[in-house]
């Protein structure tokens, strides 16, 4: 159990799982945004507790992303659900997890650095911790990042939050 979690906190680390609001979230840091209470477990703990992340938890692990995530963040999470990998042809999602530098990649594409909650998304990009930028989009039917629908928002852990995610994003 201490690898997986140990691998989930890593994986969510790299893969920038912070709400990517683009310049609008760089406003939302500079001005002091809005935060909800904090939770007593880490990234990586949270997800494991909450029950809807375990192939992301075995992501993680196999990408050695696990200390990370469980690191002082804080980090924004765009977290895939257990239904989200599993969109994802087995044969594929099989290989990505085999090839540590490709799912790094993938991972850390899913994490925005600083603690962003849904009350402080707006429309924009934001770059995550692989590098690339994430398009959000923001709207009164809810947030989409890139072509994943948030269908979970503010997962509250001590180092970040998670925001559940519909489709597992992947990097240009």
């Amino acid at each position: 159990m201490y690898k997986v979690r140990t691998v989930i906190v890593a994986a969510l680390t790299a893969v920038g799982l912070s709400l990517a609001m683009g310049s609008a979230l760089a406003q939302g840091y500079a001005t002091g945004a809005r935060t909800a209470p904090a939770a007593k477990g880490d990234i990586v703990d949270t997800a494991v507790g909450a029950g809807q992340f375990s192939t992301l938890a075995k992501a993680l692990t196999a990408a050695g992303l696990i200390e990370t995530l469980k690191g002082p963040g804080p980090f924004t999470v765009f977290a895939p659900t257990d239904a989200a990998f599993a969109k994802i042809p087995a044969d594929k999602l099989n290989a990505l997890l085999a090839d540590k530098a490709a799912l790094t990649k993938v991972l850390t594409y899913h994490v925005v650095p600083g603690k962003v909650v849904a009350a402080d998304v707006k429309t924009g990009s934001v770059k995550t911790v692989q590098g690339q930028s994430l398009n959000i989009k923001a709207t009164a039917g809810g947030v989409s990042v890139n072509d994943a629908k948030v269908i979970k928002t503010d997962v509250m852990a001590s180092n970040g939050v998670i925001h559940a995610i519909d489709t597992v994003i992947l990097p240009n």
